[in-house]
């Protein structure tokens, strides 16, 4: 049946567009379709999700695409689609409603809301028959729009409920002082779900969780946590043995089976925390992770104008997993080496892996590590160094034949607060590894979003598609930004790159921050006025947006000189949240940075002179952990406190709580003075 596409196929995201052709008469967010439930007076269906989510695909070919499910949607509801992505303050009101009215959620999400937008029933995914326990999505549709006609007050009265509950849910002002060993307790917390056998907290599912193992490389009681759990993940199949990069997270306790769907943020937050764990371990296994998912990004998800991608699919043609996976009878390709390099990868005639919605697909393995090459190399009587060079040969091999394959899809948008995840990470890349093409990379980041995401009021956009920015006021967009233009002004020694920073930083204190709560709120300014402002403190998959904004506020406050501001507003959010963070130490990583931050001596590092100069002593600068510390290189002293009254061409100096050492040109004196501060 033609018909022409729906409203979506005006809208920018990717996401939104994948539906622009179901029979459903999808409205995007706005007032639009408010008016048009207002008008019909029936009730508004909110169905979010993203593009990458296998559900949501699969919620979509089951109902949306269904023509007698879509007729009776058109004739009883106002019906919109949203990006959780996108639009993540309106995904984040309702998904709360959601979890209020069900005790979990997810997505895809679907939401039924008075024509006003406060909600009366949600769940997340429904069935296309009745099954588990879940109604069908017809039977669901059915009894919603008959409760509408015939018990309206009995709406009515959940949604004054669920919306009060929503207004209710900003945490109690506090004002006790943490207790002198708060980062020791969060610490044993983390210790108590600590999986010693094969890394992570808990049992399965298993999340990357690189906010919480960052904060555990700032605290020595921590590091062997993080170190383990990143070398049990780098040999697992969570990460991409072939073309780098990480999934989303793994299904099974080993980091074996992921969930094959891959985020940027995922891949930008773990590149910086392998970085930490390279300098403060010099394992080079972490460097070879941070670079080979560093190539990734570029490889794949850097845009021709210097923004990254969100994300990619899960699925290929139907399959989850499908562009990853292998059988013994496709690695014969490799001839003599494949039974080695079968054993190497663990993939075996009965597989790891089987979608169990497509079961004719077959058993396959996801490739691994499960055994070291020295091991393998020992049990086989090889030479360990030839085998190293055959098996980089069949992993180049390998990734060729993977590429004749139907690759992932892409969700092509650009999101700022992610980009700035990105933006610190190459950032972080190029001080540590002094490689120029990683500064080159960053600064087109920034160039990028200097040109297309600045709002009128100095803030920065939400998202970027197509040539078009929108979504205004996010806390996210100006704190994560903000952060991985700190990174970069670290790493290139650029002071507008560090006064940017600050004005993003004077945004997030003058339009989120709310005194009496002692918290940044997620929306402000001149955001669109929703149902209620969230402030988010729990580290999600992205860390959440007050500890971004006070880890902020802290490096404003450590750089420019009488603005004691931002320690104190980070100060008070740790305080804020304080006993969530002791009660649930794993979901606050981001938080535990800052109080870890707090709690750090002011340490300062100034590097003078030409970059060719400065050279010699950032190579033996990015030897050293110092998550804390106040990096400044310059071409000429002055611009800020810790540049002014001195000078030199390839000097150091080096301050503890404003005592410094004699300032050096050496490395090995230089060596030595950042020894005495390093983590």
């Amino acid at each position: 049946m033609n018909r022409p596409p729906n409203r979506l196929a005006q809208e920018s995201s990717p996401y939104l567009r994948q539906h622009q052709d179901n029979p459903v008469d999808w409205y995007p967010w706005g007032e639009e379709a408010f008016a048009a439930a207002r008008e019909r007076d029936v009730p508004l269906l909110l169905s979010v999700g993203y593009s990458t989510c296998h559900w949501c695909h699969v919620m979509a070919h089951e109902s949306f695409e269904n023509e007698q499910i879509a007729e009776f949607m058109n004739a009883h509801f106002v019906n919109i689609k949203i990006d959780r992505e996108e639009r993540p303050d309106v995904d984040g009101i309702y998904m709360s409603a959601v979890q209020a009215l069900t005790g979990s959620g997810g997505w895809p999400m679907t939401v039924f809301a008075l024509p006003s937008g406060e909600p009366f029933y949600a769940g997340t995914y429904f069935p296309p028959q009745d099954r588990q326990g879940l109604p069908s999505f017809a039977r669901l549709l059915s009894s919603m729009a008959t409760t509408w006609q015939e018990q309206r007050e009995k709406i009515l009265g959940n949604a004054e409920a669920v919306t009060a509950h929503l207004r209710e849910q900003t945490p109690p002002q506090t004002e006790s002082p943490l207790p002198e060993d708060f980062l020791a307790q969060g610490v044993e917390n983390l210790g108590r779900v600590y999986d010693a056998r094969y890394g992570g907290f808990g049992r399965a599912p298993k999340f990357p969780a690189p906010t919480t193992l960052s904060f555990l490389l700032t605290q020595p009681e921590g590091r062997d946590m993080a170190l383990a759990t990143l070398t049990m993940m780098g040999r697992g199949g969570i990460y991409d043995q072939l073309g780098g990069g990480w999934h989303r997270y793994s299904v099974d306790q080993y980091w074996l089976v992921p969930h094959f769907e891959k985020m940027l943020y995922d891949n930008a937050q773990l590149t910086r925390t392998l970085l930490s764990a390279y300098q403060v371990s010099q394992n080079p296994d972490f460097l070879r992770l941070a670079r080979e998912t560093l190539n990734y990004l570029e490889r794949e998800m850097l845009g021709p104008e210097g923004g990254f991608y969100s994300a990619q699919d899960a699925d290929q043609n139907g399959i989850e997993g499908q562009f990853f996976v292998w059988t013994p009878q496709e690695l014969k390709l490799l001839g003599e080496d494949a039974e080695w390099v079968q054993a190497y990868f663990g993939v075996t005639p009965e597989g790891n892996f089987q979608d169990p919605h497509r079961p004719e697909f077959g058993r396959r393995s996801v490739l691994s590590m499960p055994k070291d090459l020295g091991v393998l190399a020992a049990e086989l009587g090889r030479d360990e160094t030839e085998l190293s060079g055959k098996l980089a040969h069949a992993k180049l091999l390998l990734f060729g034949e993977r590429q004749k394959r139907t690759p992932p899809g892409t969700d092509d948008k650009i999101l700022t607060s992610w980009n700035g995840l990105a933006l610190g990470a190459f950032a972080e890349a190029a001080r540590i590894t002094t490689e120029p093409h990683f500064l080159e990379i960053a600064n087109h980041n920034a160039e990028f979003v200097w040109n297309h995401l600045r709002d009128s009021d100095g803030g920065l956009l939400h998202t970027y598609k197509s040539g078009v920015a929108k979504v205004r006021g996010l806390l996210e967009d100006q704190a994560l930004y903000g952060l991985g233009l700190v990174s970069l002004y670290q790493a290139g020694g650029d002071l507008k790159h560090l006064h940017w920073a600050r004005e993003l930083w004077q945004c997030c204190a003058a339009h989120f921050w709310d005194e009496d709560a002692g918290l940044f709120y997620s929306t402000g300014g001149p955001a669109e006025k929703l149902l209620t402002r969230q402030a988010q403190a729990f580290d999600s998959a992205v860390m959440s947006d007050n500890a971004a904004a006070a880890l902020l506020g802290m490096w404003m406050s450590r750089y420019f000189a009488g603005e004691t501001e931002g320690e104190r507003l980070a100060r008070r959010t740790v305080q804020t949240f304080g006993d969530q963070m002791l009660s649930a130490a794993g979901g606050f990583g981001g938080l535990w940075q800052v109080a870890a931050f707090l709690d750090s001596p002011h340490t300062e590092v100034a590097l003078l002179g030409t970059p060719e100069q400065r050279r010699p002593l950032e190579v033996e600068l990015a030897r050293h952990f110092l998550p804390f510390s106040v990096l400044a290189p310059a071409a000429i002293g002055g611009g800020l406190e810790v540049l002014e009254h001195r000078s030199g061409a390839g000097v150091a100096y080096v301050c503890v709580n404003r005592a410094c050492d004699l300032p050096t040109s050496q490395v090995d004196v230089l060596a030595q003075q950042l020894g005495k501060i390093s983590g």
